[in-house]
């Protein structure tokens, strides 16, 4: 299980943890073979067929590492236990503050 998102305490007034999971049908491994990890980080390649699902949004770690522990009984997340991701995030602040870009899966740039 990895950490992501925002940074601070996680007892911080403000901050909730977002739990996501991610169902892998990448082909990013060595050979075309589906990549789980990277460097210690659950990888993420929505490109390349990866589905990432919101679990929940949790006041404390604990909370959304005891949903972790729920999931993994079900089936898709049993099959996976170890692709869950969970950040922390200060309420009201912005994350995504400098737009984004659609990349052309051929080789070029859509637009702004």
């Amino acid at each position: 299980m990895s950490s992501g998102g925002g940074s601070g305490p996680e007892s911080a007034p403000g901050t909730v943890h977002l739990l996501w999971h991610v169902s892998h049908q990448n082909e990013a491994g060595e050979g075309g073979a589906v990549l789980h990890s990277a460097d210690g980080d659950v990888h993420i390649d929505g490109q390349d067929g990866d589905d990432v699902k919101l679990l929940g949004v949790y006041s404390s770690r604990a909370q959304a590492e005891a949903r972790v522990a729920r999931a993994r009984l079900l089936p898709g997340f049993a099959a996976e236990p170890e692709c869950f991701v969970i950040g922390a995030y200060a309420v009201d602040r912005d994350e995504w503050t400098t737009g984004f870009v659609r990349a052309d899966p051929r080789d070029g740039v859509l637009g702004r």
